[in-house]
């Protein structure tokens, strides 16, 4: 276990499975024999063993994760993760904080607090978030109420550069954890349940208060990311796909950023009606068109708040999106691109995951999209086999910034130093060998790979 580093702050599921990954890597380093010699030793021209290829978006069954395994501790280990999420066990923790388990907070607060105060809320906010684990989110919501929409209407009122520049500064501590718990929104229909339609009514209405002042213009997130990213999957008429880009060149990365940046109100629109959707083009167009002229009107009217609560925010996350999305994506298979377990990864970190809704779980995300947030590190025990046959990539204690930052500048020694090895033939690789499995995997997809590629995989 001393390559894996188990940082505290990690969610509890995260660090079972973490000690559960490296438990297999201290048996294989303890128990150190010949790699397997079928398809172990047939290399690809990535360096990754040659196997019949998974269909994007679907769940391959579960295969050998290695000789290493425990299943013992694996099954364990998964009945200690399902009873933190099951509500009917008497180990259920639901979330409420994102800094903090609750199993912490009741040595942390004083006694009257914790049981008079803490247990009172959690019981309502239950009674009204969309899943009894979701207090979180309610937490979070008040939090955004009672501090960024006073503070921008004050702004309007009586505007000064100081309160300006902590009002953003705010935002862009808020901004990556509210984006993430959109995405749950997007993905789930709403993180409110529908038993009161006045809770469901402010469920869908919320979004269009508080997108704008996080950076999101109206729906575009939703239209995007759920109607255009998950319906392509980085294939090659995705708008975000990284197929086309030499991924650790910074001009390639750039004009990745830039084309999105100041094109995506015209090229997602032109998406759609390419793909004959008529009705989603002309939403998309309405809400991005309408979003501007509201902030155009704004800066007419009073230009200092409006820059300072609107523009700067919408700056700031059109380029941050684009960033993470080069860094889920920016290591791809070279022969098979059109698999969700090599053509994504997965991070166990605690920024993408305590602070960000498990945000690290991407290919998990990319195979079931509606799958729920807390679920995701238990898919991945459950399917431990499968991810490590499907030579899928993991890492521990680096977030998706870090990833696109050590890519563009070849840092791939560090990465190789940060990759869980799962599954024999990782097992197998020295650091040297995995170092250069990861810089083959960010290599540019001419048109005519793509074509075979992606015309093999519609065929099988």
């Amino acid at each position: 276990m001393a390559s894996i580093t188990i940082s505290p702050e990690l969610p509890r599921n995260d660090v079972i499975l973490l000690r559960n990954l490296a438990d297999d890597i201290e048996r294989c380093q303890q128990k150190a024999g010949p790699p397997p010699s079928s398809n172990g030793s047939a290399k690809s021209s990535g360096g990754i063993a040659q196997r019949k290829p998974s269909a994007s978006g679907q769940e391959a069954a579960n295969g050998s994760a290695g000789r290493y395994i425990s299943p013992t501790r694996d099954a364990d280990d998964l009945s200690r993760m399902k009873a933190l999420n099951d509500p009917s066990s008497q180990d259920f923790e639901p979330t409420v904080f994102s800094s903090v388990d609750l199993q912490d907070l009741e040595t942390r607060l004083h006694p009257v607090i914790y049981r008079h105060i803490l247990l009172p809320y959690i019981k309502w906010a239950q009674g009204i978030a969309r899943h009894p684990s979701d207090v979180v989110m309610i937490t979070h919501l008040i939090l955004y109420f009672t501090t960024s929409i006073p503070s921008a209407i004050w702004l309007y009122y009586h505007f000064t550069y100081l309160h300006g520049i902590l009002h953003f500064a705010l935002q862009f501590y808020y901004l990556g954890t509210y984006t993430l718990m959109m995405h749950q929104h997007i993905h789930g229909g709403g993180i409110l349940n529908k038993k009161s339609s006045l809770i469901h009514l402010f469920d869908v209405a919320f979004p269009y208060i508080t997108d704008p002042l996080m950076g999101h213009t109206w729906n575009t997130y939703y239209y995007h990311h759920v109607k255009h990213h998950h319906v392509e999957g980085n294939g090659p008429d995705d708008l975000s796909s990284t197929l086309r880009y030499q991924r650790d060149d910074v001009w390639h990365f750039l004009h990745y950023v830039g084309r999105f940046y100041f094109l995506i109100w015209f090229d997602l629109p032109r998406y759609f009606l390419r793909k004959g959707r008529r009705t989603s083009a002309l939403k998309t167009f309405f809400w991005e068109i309408s979003n501007y002229l509201t902030l155009f009107t704004l800066y007419k009217i009073n230009a200092r708040p409006t820059f300072f609560v609107f523009l700067l925010p919408l700056m700031l996350l059109r380029a941050g999106l684009m960033v993470g999305n080069w860094g889920q994506h920016a290591l791809v298979d070279p022969d098979e691109p059109d698999s969700d377990y090599r053509s994504s990864i997965t991070l166990i970190d605690v920024p993408s995951n305590r602070y960000c809704y498990n945000d690290g779980y991407h290919t998990s995300h990319h195979l079931n999209p509606r799958r729920h947030w807390r679920e995701h590190p238990v898919h991945f025990l459950e399917k431990k086999g499968t991810y490590g046959a499907e030579h899928a990539l993991v890492f521990h204690g680096i977030d998706y910034l870090e990833i696109t930052i050590r890519v563009l500048l070849k840092h791939y020694d560090y990465l190789a130093a940060r990759l869980v090895p799962i599954g024999d033939r990782q097992m197998a690789m020295t650091p040297a060998e995995r170092a250069d499995l990861l810089r083959s995997c960010t290599r540019r997809f001419s048109e005519e790979e793509i074509a075979e590629k992606f015309r093999r995989a519609e065929v099988m």
